[in-house]
């Protein structure tokens, strides 16, 4: 791979060759880390704490409804907003936000009320949703800019910058569980904040050129494709983001809690340990099969490849479903069931979520990476946003089955939209 940035077609200053261009796509990138760390350490302690001070499932999927709907609105702008002011302001904005997020949610006073409580906290996520997405969107369009020419080459770039985050999020999750067992929510939260300070600096101050400056004449009508492969790409992609997050935001946390935990202090505690190292684990692994997934493919990234791997990923949610409705409740069984089986599922999400990250890439152009990965990563937290409600609702209404049955029917509809981008 060369060290230039290719031509990004926008005719600004700083847009084309930069022999800095490897050092300005590794500095996005170890930025991108230290806020996906944050980010994971955060909602595990917002989901871990309210569920401890007694909040319902819906309760707590009303935490993390605005910052779905955030990344919604932010993905769908994201595009425009670094088309037409350069990636480095998307990142700088995206940190700065996400301290500002973590200053704001120390401020929590324990004798709120649960609905005062429950406002507050879906502000203040809704922040760090936009922090997100503005972070995620430089990154991953840095990809298209520095990764070389073929087929190949763009697969394993992707891969590994998808892999190597849903990894360092998954050490946030455990982080997050750990933080609250040993210093309590708002040292924890100050904590973050400190570190992700120290981050920006640092960026700000070492970052080289090599990045695309913007265009001022960018319109923001431009933002939707008018290439069908895209939105259909993009369908499938929310409700395979959907599949996941129906059991993974909430209702896996619960039961485990349930299970785990005798109701005391310490159990609590151990609970914590516990089910942040579950999270952890899982989202670590799905992001190693995500680096190895090239390797595991054989180079067949295609279309047809991602609708035949999500057909086997419909089948799972659904097979555990039935297991928990035979078991009728918790169960040690049931339990070691639902981790082998959540464990096979995050493999195969991996691969399907591995060929998602690479074909819009590879359908989209330099011209317009930003605006079509924008429009992709909002599709993607659409489904975010689907499986967040439907994870609270389905539980609540129906328990861990109807949970489990939701996430298969989500499945079953990423596959029918993935068959429609398939030749």
């Amino acid at each position: 791979m060369g060290l230039c940035l290719p031509p990004c077609g926008c005719g600004a200053d700083g847009c084309g060759a930069d022999v800095n261009g490897r050092r300005a796509y590794a500095a996005v990138t170890a930025a991108y880390w230290a806020f996906m760390l944050s980010d994971g350490a955060l909602r595990m302690l917002v989901l871990l704490h309210f569920n401890s001070l007694g909040f319902s499932p819906i309760q707590l999927a009303w935490l993390f409804l605005l910052y779905e709907l955030a990344g919604i609105v932010t993905n769908l702008s994201a595009g425009w907003i670094a088309a037409r002011f350069g990636l480095a302001f998307t990142l700088y904005a995206g940190l700065g936000l996400q301290i500002a997020a973590l200053a704001v949610l120390a401020q929590l006073d324990p004798g709120w009320s649960v609905g005062a409580s429950v406002i507050f906290v879906m502000a203040v996520q809704g922040a760090s949703g936009v922090a997100k997405d503005l972070a995620k969107m430089s990154s991953k369009s840095a990809v298209k800019l520095l990764a070389p020419e073929g087929e190949g080459g763009l697969f394993r770039w992707v891969a590994l910058l998808t892999g190597s985050k849903n990894a360092v999020k998954g050490l946030g999750f455990f982080l997050g569980a750990a933080l609250l067992a040993w210093t309590g929510f708002q040292v924890s939260v100050w904590a973050m904040a400190g570190v992700l300070t120290v981050i920006l600096i640092a960026v700000a101050a070492f970052l080289p050129p090599g990045l695309p400056v913007g265009k001022k004449g960018v319109k923001f009508r431009q933002v939707f494709s008018s290439d069908p492969r895209i939105n259909r790409l993009s369908l499938a992609r929310m409700f395979l983001f959907g599949a996941r997050d129906v059991w993974f935001v909430v209702g896996i946390p619960v039961y485990f809690q349930m299970v785990l935990s005798d109701g005391t202090a310490e159990g609590r505690r151990e609970a914590f340990f516990l089910i942040g190292g579950f999270m952890a684990l899982w989202i670590i692994a799905y992001g190693a099969v995500q680096a190895v997934a090239p390797r595991l493919l054989a180079g067949r990234a295609t279309p047809a490849s991602a609708a035949s791997w999500v057909a086997v990923l419909t089948v799972i949610p659904f097979a555990l479903a039935g297991l928990a409705l035979a078991a009728g409740g918790p169960s040690p069984w049931l339990t070691g069931a639902l981790v082998a089986g959540l464990l096979t599922f995050g493999f195969v999400f991996a691969v399907n979520s591995s060929l998602h990250s690479y074909l819009i890439l590879a359908f989209t152009s330099a011209e317009r990476v930003t605006m079509d990965v924008g429009f992709y990563y909002m599709a993607n937290a659409a489904g975010r946003l689907l499986g967040t409600a439907l994870s609270g609702i389905s539980y609540q209404a129906g328990g861990l089955s109807l949970c489990l049955a939701t996430a298969g029917a989500m499945a079953a509809a990423s596959w029918l939209a993935m068959r429609r981008v398939a030749p």
